[in-house]
């Protein structure tokens, strides 16, 4: 082979390629992990924190919507326990479809009661939400069998 001839799938050795495939696997699992944390944050502290300590921003939009504290403290609470679940392996995919549930109603009530202001933000958060849910459903199958032989 010579200098100017690069080097690709079909023309590498067997093993290049698939030390190569297992380097993008792992990077692609590296990047996964990056989002999952980065949501996890970001639905911990932005989210749910000025909820769950009745920031008063929070507790005019949940006044506005007629929920009051209770709803506030519930969603401020959903949205934490998302959070920590995004963490746990076995959670991870079962999270991130609950998460996209939440940002379902989010959306919904952004458009329906403050004009669809924020409409857009729930929607962006569905994306990423609904990759890890796919990318990480082989844990629903362990969940499942941790269920089964509590109950």
């Amino acid at each position: 082979m010579s200098e100017t001839t690069p080097l690709t799938a079909a023309s590498a050795p067997a093993g290049v390629a698939a030390e190569s495939a297992i380097s993008r696997g792992r990077r692609a699992r590296i990047a996964l992990r990056g989002l999952q944390v980065l949501l996890a944050l970001f639905y911990a502290i932005p989210s749910a924190l000025p909820k769950l300590i009745a920031h008063p921003s929070a507790a005019e939009s949940f006044e506005k919507l007629g929920w009051g504290s209770a709803g506030m403290y519930t969603i401020g609470a959903l949205e934490l326990a998302g959070a920590v679940a995004l963490l746990i392996p076995v959670l991870q995919s079962v999270a991130a479809m609950a998460l996209s549930a939440l940002m379902v109603g989010a959306f919904v009530v952004q458009v329906a009661v403050f004009d669809g202001q924020y409409a857009a933000t729930p929607l962006i958060l569905i994306v990423p939400l609904a990759l890890i849910a796919w990318a990480r459903r082989g844990h629903n199958a362990d969940l499942m069998r941790l269920l089964r032989r509590r109950a």
